[in-house]
C-alpha cells in the first residue's frame, strides 16, 4: 500500500498524472478484505499508541476490561467501547485546553480549530503539523477522484474561523496543486461580492454547503447573472445534509450546469473529508484507510449488515495528536459494500449522511426526520428555495406545519400548497399543516441550514 506508514509520512512531492483516476491505485482498488487486514494492523498500533500517551483511553479502556493485545480482529474491536462528544468535553473542562486524550506535547500542537459552542462547551481539536499535512494528502486523494486536477480553480466559499471545512479544502485544492482561491463567507454583503468574483475569475471548482450553494446562484441570478455562466464543473459540499437529496442535488446541478459531490463527516474527524463521493456518484465512499468507518446500530454500536441503517462510528488511522477512537457520530446513514463504478472498493453511503438521531422528533407516535420533509419539498415544482418546520402543542395535540416559500413563477400558489399537503401526508404518516409564503420572506443562511423550530420546549 502507498505511503502507508505509522506514524504517518507522506511523500510531499508525489502526484499522479492528470489522466490517471487513481490518486493511490493500489490502496483504492484492492480487494477489500486485504484492506481490512491492514487496517486491522493500523488499529492495533492507533490502540497502542492511545494506550501509552493517552490516560483519557487507557482509563476508560481498563474500566471496560480491554487492552490492545486483545483486539485481534475487527470483530474483537467492536467491543471496544465507543467514545461520545460528551465524554470528550467532560476531558477538556477537567484536563483543558484540549483534554486528556491529547497524546502529544501541547508544544507540539501546530494549528487549533474547534466547534463554536453554540450547544454547549466548544471542543478545541489541537492538530500537530504531521496531522496537518496527512489531511492535505488525504483531501487531495478525495478531490482527485471527483475529477479535479491541478489546472482547476477552487473557490472556498465558506467561513474561515475555528471550522474545519473550508480549510480542509484548501489545504487538499494546495496539496493537489489545484489555484486556491480562499473567498470566505460570513461578512454582510459577501455573497454579492463572491457573485462578482466568480463572474471575473471563472473557478470551475466551488466548495461550501448546499445551502449556501443555492444562496449564492439566486443571488447571482437577482443580480441579472446566470451561475452557469460562472464555468463551474463540480461543486463539492459539505456540513448538512443536502448534496445527497436528490432534488437538492438536481437543483444545484440545473443552477451550475456543474456536478454535486457530497462530502464530509463531522468535526472531531479529521481528515473529515474520510466521507467522499468519487465520479462513480454512488454517494460518499468511506476511505477506509484513512479514517476507519463502522455503520452500527445505535443500541449495540456493532456493526450492522451492508444494506442497514445506522449510526456511523469513527476511528481516526492517520491522527497523532487527538486520535479518535470509535468515536460515536449519532448521525444516521445506510451503508452498502463496494465496489464503486469508479472502481474503488470502499464502501459506500448512498443516501449519504441524511439525519441525526438527536435531530428526529416524534409528532403523534411518528419518528419524523427533517431531511424527509426537505426531500419532499425541494422536490416540488413551484419551491421557492426556503422552508421552515415547526412544530408546535395545540392543547395535548402535536401539531406539524411547514412554511414554504413558493417561487415568483408560480401562478395557483393554493394548488401548490394541497399538493404539498398531500406528498408529506403519503411520505411522514401524518397530516401537515402548509404555510406559503412569499418569495425573499425565510432568510438565507451562509453556513448550515437550520429550518426546525419546535415550540414544544418551551411549553413543557
Amino acid at each position: 500500500m502507498e505511503d502507508w506508514n505509522w506514524p504517518p509520512a507522506y511523500d510531499e512531492s508525489y502526484r499522479p498524472p492528470p489522466d490517471q483516476p487513481y490518486w493511490f491505485p493500489r490502496r483504492e482498488t484492492m480487494p477489500a478484505a486485504a484492506r481490512e487486514a491492514k487496517i486491522l494492523e493500523r488499529v492495533q498500533q492507533v490502540m497502542a499508541y492511545a494506550w501509552e500517551r493517552s490516560p483519557f483511553y487507557r482509563r476508560k479502556w481498563e474500566e471496560a476490561g480491554i487492552h490492545p493485545s486483545a483486539v485481534r480482529s475487527l470483530e474483537d474491536y467492536e467491543r471496544v467501547p465507543v467514545v461520545t462528544k460528551a465524554e470528550l468535553r467532560r476531558s477538556q473542562a477537567d484536563h483543558g485546553p484540549f483534554g486528556d486524550y491529547l497524546c502529544i506535547e501541547d508544544s507540539e500542537v501546530f494549528h487549533i480549530h474547534g466547534t463554536s459552542g453554540t450547544t454547549g462547551r466548544p471542543t478545541a481539536f489541537g492538530l500537530a503539523h504531521a496531522d496537518w499535512r496527512a489531511i492535505a494528502n488525504a483531501h487531495a486523494r478525495v478531490m482527485w477522484s471527483m475529477g479535479i486536477r491541478p489546472a482547476d480553480t477552487v473557490f472556498i466559499g465558506s467561513f474561515f474561523s475555528l471550522y474545519m471545512g473550508s480549510w480542509g479544502a484548501l489545504i487538499g485544492a494546495e496539496r493537489l496543486g489545484a489555484r486556491c482561491f480562499p473567498f470566505g463567507a460570513g461578512v454582510p454583503g459577501q455573497t454579492e461580492r463572491a457573485v462578482t468574483w466568480m463572474a471575473s475569475m471563472q473557478p470551475t471548482c466551488f466548495y461550501g454547503t448546499p445551502s449556501y450553494g443555492i444562496h449564492l446562484a439566486e443571488t447571482a441570478e437577482s443580480l441579472g447573472l446566470d451561475p452557469r455562466s460562472f464555468g463551474v464543473r463540480v461543486l463539492f459540499l459539505s456540513g448538512e445534509p443536502g448534496a445527497s437529496v436528490p432534488a437538492i442535488r438536481e437543483k444545484l446541478e440545473d443552477l451550475y450546469r456543474g456536478q454535486v459531490f457530497d462530502c464530509g463527516s463531522m468535526a472531531e474527524v479529521s481528515p473529515w473529508m474520510n466521507l467522499g463521493e468519487s465520479l462513480g456518484r454512488v454517494g460518499p465512499l468511506l476511505w477506509q484507510d484513512v479514517v476507519y468507518t463502522e455503520v452500527c446500530d445505535p443500541g449495540t454500536h456493532a456493526r450492522v449488515p451492508y444494506g442497514n441503517e445506522g449510526t456511523p462510528v469513527y476511528t481516526t488511522l492517520e491522527r497523532i495528536s487527538q486520535p479518535m477512537i470509535r468515536l460515536l457520530s449519532g448521525d444516521l446513514t445506510r451503508w452498502d459494500a463496494g465496489p464503486s463504478p469508479c472502481g474503488r472498493t470502499y464502501p459506500h453511503l448512498p443516501k449519504g449522511i441524511y439525519g441525526r438521531l438527536d435531530d428526529q422528533f416524534t409528532v403523534r407516535g411518528e419518528n419524523i426526520l427533517p431531511s424527509a420533509i426537505d426531500e419532499v419539498v425541494t422536490g416540488l415544482h413551484g419551491y421557492g428555495g426556503e422552508h421552515r418546520i415547526l412544530v408546535s402543542r395545540l392543547e395535548a395535540m402535536d401539531e406539524l406545519t411547514v412554511q414554504l416559500e413558493y417561487a415568483a413563477s408560480v401562478g395557483d400558489v393554493a394548488a401548490l400548497r394541497r399538493r404539498a399537503e398531500a406528498e408529506l401526508r403519503r411520505t411522514l404518516g401524518v397530516n401537515t399543516k402548509v404555510l406559503m409564503v412569499a418569495p425573499g420572506t425565510l432568510e438565507r443562511t451562509e453556513f448550515k441550514a437550520r429550518r426546525v423550530i419546535d415550540s414544544r420546549e418551551v411549553l413543557r
